[in-house]
């Protein structure tokens, strides 16, 4: 009897659920603009229609950041699947953010 290792089980398992991510940004600075592209992208490619994105504007809201704990803009948080994480930078990185978000890049 062969068994899977218990991380790809997860993952698979992992990748059937809908991903619920948070990104703060801070107006249309250059930083925020590429990291609502580059996540977009990301998103679309690696997780095809199995995610939810919420873009929060904290020039606009800025007690909002309180409840993530938002020390640095951008920020994503990855609400869903558990556990809580968080990446911050423009998301330029594919690698970085597969890594952050546990996936395995294509």
């Amino acid at each position: 009897m062969i068994k899977k290792p218990v991380m790809e089980v997860d993952e698979d398992k992992t990748l059937e659920q809908t991903w619920e991510l948070r990104l703060y940004v801070a107006g249309h600075s250059s930083s925020s603009l590429r990291a609502v592209n580059n996540l977009k992208r990301i998103c679309q490619e690696h997780m095809a229609g199995k995610y939810d994105i919420e873009v929060i504007d904290l020039s606009k809201n800025p007690q909002l950041a309180k409840g993530d704990q938002i020390l640095a803009i951008p920020t994503l948080v990855r609400k869903l699947p558990p556990p809580l994480k968080k990446i911050v930078g423009d998301l330029s990185d594919t690698v970085r953010v597969l890594v952050g978000l546990d996936l395995r890049p294509k």
